[in-house]
Formats: structure tokens, C-alpha cells, sequence
């Protein structure tokens, strides 16, 4: 699918700062300290770019990755410039999931004097890389992933936490856990069937670890988009994110909040839900301010909203 970009971009003379920020996007210079997977920057001013760093181990996921997100994301959550995430891998490919070799001792030789301390230290482990991605979820700021190449593993658990995903026409999938000898466990089994929503089709990726590539990926819904290549890849993420960006913090971070809260509860306790989070989030001058534009057929462009 070709990109275009959109008129809004060129009337308001954005288009050669959006090229600047898209290339600045494509082109890593590194982890950003004080992390040393991942590299943090600012597009635009109120879009986060993040960065898997890892280009010469393919992205694979080792220690300090784990714990490096839950920090990255901890901090965008709490940072009221950011209004969306933009997230990506650095090199030829969006990650190989999991660093083996970095993460062989937590996996293959736990500690423990008996089968009962072992087994608390491992599922306390488990738990601990879960939040690694849960982090994504429960961070207010839509995130769109943005995946090119292979997305192995590790990668599905990812992906599967963010909001929208969008990939490359050369982007592949994998659920590779059964073919290193163990359950996917720190998200893939839960969220997938809801991304999916054929239990066949998730049962399947799962017991076989075939690939799935893009075209599939666009037809059963794991992605929303598929892009001819990166740069009109991260072009459309960030068209995408400046769109949302535009639009009140109030409402799209409660959106974020309610979407996520609804996927796990019933409709009659999502509505009470939804009718009590309003009561206050409605009290709002963003809601003055959107109308207001909508009757003046302005851009939610021209609107300043405040920060949240």
C-alpha cells in the first residue's frame, strides 16, 4: 500500500519538518543514556519515539532490556508533553525475541535450595519480565508499534500490548516459544486471541511456530496497515501519531483507558465503568474547545490543549 501524505501536512507547512522528523526517526544514533537497548526521542513535540538499540544482536531481548522498558514507559506514562508513543526496532529487523544466551541464567538455573524456593524464584522472575510489556498497557499514551522484518517471540508478546500495530510488506511473525521448548508466558497466549479473535488461528501459530507474514497478518487483524517499506512506514506512524496528538489528552488518554478496561470486563460493568470515569472527565475545556472548532470548521490542529 503506497503512502500518501496527507494535505493537512502540506497546507499547514509541515510537510519538510515531517520529512525531517520521519528521517531522524529512520536513522538510530544509538541507545540514549541511561539506557542501553533503547533509544528515547522527540519527533515532534508531543510524540515519544522508542527504539529497540540492539541492532548488532538483531534486537534480541537481553536483562537490561526487560528492565529498561518498564523504566522507559514508567517515565513517558508520567510525562505530560508526550500525547503518543512511537515504537520501533533499529537495523534490518523489529527484534529476534529473546536474548538466550544474556538470559540463560534466569531461565536454566534458577535459584533455590528445593523444588519449592526454585519455583517461588521463577514465577517471581516470570512475573517480573510480564510487567515488561503490561508497562505498555498500562501507560495512558496510545502506542503505535511500527514492525519491519521479523517479529519473533519476545517481539508478539510486545506488539500484542500496544495499541495499533502497523508493518512493512516484508515483516514476519513468529510465536517461536514451542520451538525452544517452553510456553509463550509473558503475554502472546492471553492477548493474541484477543487481537485475533479465531482461537484456530492463534491455536495454530502457536503449536506449529510458522511464520506469519504481513498479508496474513492484514487479513486476520494483527496488523491494521501494511507499508511497502520502513520510511513509509515510520512516515504513516507518525502522520498517525500526529493526527491522535492533535486531538484532547483528556479524551484520547481516557479512550486508552476504557478500550483496555472493557476488553476485560463485562459490558454492564464497562458502562458503570466508562459513566463513572466521565462524571469528572466531562467537566473538561478540551470538550468546550473541540466543539467549538467542529462549529468554526477548524483543524484540531489550531486548538492548544493543555498538557495532562
Amino acid at each position: 500500500m503506497a503512502f500518501v501524505f496527507s494535505s493537512a501536512f502540506r497546507k499547514q507547512g509541515l510537510f519538510v519538518p515531517f520529512l525531517n522528523a520521519v528521517r531522524g526517526m529512520s536513522s538510530s544514533g544509538g541507545p540514549t543514556p541511561p539506557f542501553t537497548t533503547l533509544s528515547v526521542s522527540r519527533p515532534v513535540d508531543t510524540v515519544t519515539h522508542v527504539e529497540i538499540c540492539r541492532p548488532e544482536k538483531r534486537n534480541a531481548m537481553n536483562k537490561a532490556f526487560w528492565l529498561e522498558m518498564v523504566d522507559c514507559f514508567n517515565q513517558i506514562a508520567e510525562d505530560s508533553k508526550c500525547r503518543v508513543v512511537v515504537f520501533s526496532g533499529a537495523g534490518k529487523l523489529f527484534t529476534s525475541g529473546i536474548d538466550l544466551m544474556g538470559m540463560a541464567s534466569d531461565i536454566l538455573q534458577p535459584e533455590g535450595d528445593d523444588t519449592a524456593r526454585i519455583s517461588w524464584n521463577v514465577r517471581r522472575t516470570i512475573a517480573k519480565y510480564q510487567e515488561t510489556f503490561t508497562v505498555i498497557e498500562k501507560c495512558p499514551k496510545p502506542v503505535i508499534v511500527a514492525v519491519h522484518g521479523a517479529c519473533i517471540g519476545g517481539g508478539v508478546d510486545l506488539i500484542t500490548a500496544c495499541d495499533i500495530r502497523l508493518c512493512t510488506q516484508d515483516a514476519w511473525f513468529q510465536v517461536k516459544e514451542v520451538d525452544i521448548g517452553l510456553a509463550a508466558d509473558v503475554g502472546t497466549l492471553q492477548r493474541l486471541p484477543r487481537v485475533i479473535g479465531s482461537r484456530s488461528l492463534v491455536n495454530e501459530l502457536a503449536f506449529t511456530a510458522r511464520k506469519m507474514h504481513a498479508d496474513e497478518a492484514k487479513s486476520c487483524g494483527l496488523v491494521s496497515r501494511v507499508f511497502p517499506d520502513k520510511e513509509a512506514m515510520m512516515a504513516g506512524a507518525l502522520e498517525m501519531a500526529g493526527e491522535i496528538a492533535s486531538k484532547s489528552p483528556v479524551a484520547v488518554q481516557g479512550t486508552k483507558v476504557n478500550l483496555v478496561y472493557s476488553r476485560d470486563h463485562s459490558v454492564a460493568d464497562s458502562l458503570d465503568y466508562m459513566s463513572t470515569w466521565n462524571m469528572s472527565m466531562l467537566q473538561t475545556q478540551d470538550l468546550m474547545k473541540s466543539a467549538q472548532a467542529a462549529m468554526e470548521k477548524k483543524s484540531l490542529k489550531e486548538i492548544i490543549f493543555s498538557k495532562l
